[in-house]
């Protein structure tokens, strides 16, 4: 089988996959051992322990007692496995009727139930950067929610869709500078550049006067609280500027 064979796809295969369309139709030969759902599963449980990078077809199907060839009974390649593993760790968005009225509260805890997903799943950061995948039903899902958070604003359908994106790259910014975060690496980011600031702080003075007042400390402080205030406030911006335009 080519190297590359794994990483083929059909366009219209992926949404089928995803959206289930034609998984009820009867079969040729003994009844599947697995579901695309059941691969999906252990495609996660890899993914979760190892990371994206140690996920492949072979692995996944060794990890069932298939076959590699036996495996694409159940998904076309390793791009449709993935993206049915973004949709099945998405799983239904959370319900903002819970939340307190108004668009504002329903957006933030839009971004807190996506955050915990990211926070579960760090690997998804990378499934959903990669490309411009299939979207699946969880996923698309997701997304109504946070356009119809949006829609007391009054703001037009490209605005409150840009809104929702800008929320996300927010998320997913902050997510995985966590990620990336150590109290080692910061430890050794601050014994490099002290001395190098020191030497160097007349040509750098703002960042030399940050660093002396405590830019970079530690805190207890959530950096996505921080990231939404000011978001959230240049959308209300945009909201109060649009209803008083004639």
């Amino acid at each position: 089988m080519p190297a590359n064979k794994e990483n083929e796809r059909d366009p219209g295969a992926a949404l089928a996959l995803l959206w289930g369309v034609g998984n009820d139709r009867p079969r040729r030969g003994p009844k599947p051992k697995f579901t695309p759902a059941d691969v999906a599963r252990r495609g996660i449980e890899i993914a979760d322990a190892e990371g994206l990078e140690a996920l492949s077809m072979q692995r996944v199907a060794e990890s069932l007692g298939l076959t590699t060839m036996a495996l694409y009974r159940y998904v076309p390649g390793k791009p449709d496995l993935i993206d049915l593993m973004v949709d099945t760790v998405l799983s239904d968005p959370p319900d903002l009727d819970r939340a307190p009225d108004g668009w504002r509260p329903r957006l933030e805890a839009w971004a807190r139930a996506c955050r915990d997903v990211y926070r579960a799943h760090p690997w998804i950061l990378t499934a959903t950067g990669l490309r411009r995948q299939a979207m699946g039903p969880h996923q698309v899902a997701w997304l109504d929610a946070a356009l119809a958070a949006l829609e007391p604003t009054g703001l037009s359908a490209r605005r409150r869709h840009d809104a929702a994106i800008l929320v996300l790259s927010l998320v997913r910014s902050l997510t995985q500078e966590a990620l990336d975060t150590t109290e080692e690496g910061n430890a050794e980011w601050d014994r490099l550049t002290a001395g190098q600031l020191a030497r160097h702080a007349d040509r750098f003075p703002a960042l030399t006067r940050a660093v002396a007042e405590g830019a970079f400390a530690p805190t207890d402080e959530d950096p996505l609280a921080f990231g939404l205030t000011c978001v959230l406030d240049g959308i209300q911006g945009l909201v109060d500027s649009s209803a008083t335009s004639p």
